[in-house]
């Protein structure tokens, strides 16, 4: 089985949504989407992250404030998870609650392995 990072970018976070109830809602759908990963063995990690953050740039190792971007572009979370083909790892990401939303987009990457 190889591994897959999937990244999350766009969608809609607690103040787009009409009410908590909503919001609730929706995260209850990634709980379930995550969970059956979970029990299938394919779930290896997950976590949302944080929209501030600091970006070190060249040879100069330059710090700076970061990442700037436009919504839709910033990668809000990920999720690593198993797969036997880029096809299923594909089918597993079109499961994602992010999708829900017209501005949802999963980024799906093998992750290679590193030789030494």
């Amino acid at each position: 089985m190889k591994e897959y990072l999937l990244l999350f970018r766009g969608g809609e976070g607690p103040d787009d949504h009409e009410s908590p109830e909503a919001w609730q809602q929706h995260m209850q759908k990634w709980m379930q989407w995550m969970g059956s990963l979970q029990e299938d063995g394919k779930l290896i990690g997950a976590q949302p992250l944080n929209e501030t953050g600091k970006v070190v740039r060249g040879t100069g190792k330059v710090i700076s404030d970061g990442p700037f971007m436009e919504g839709k572009e910033m990668v809000g979370g990920y999720l690593a998870c198993k797969a036997n083909s880029y096809d299923e790892a594909l089918e597993i990401s079109s499961g994602c609650p992010i999708l829900e939303f017209e501005n949802g987009i999963v980024e799906v990457r093998e992750i290679s392995e590193l030789k030494m």
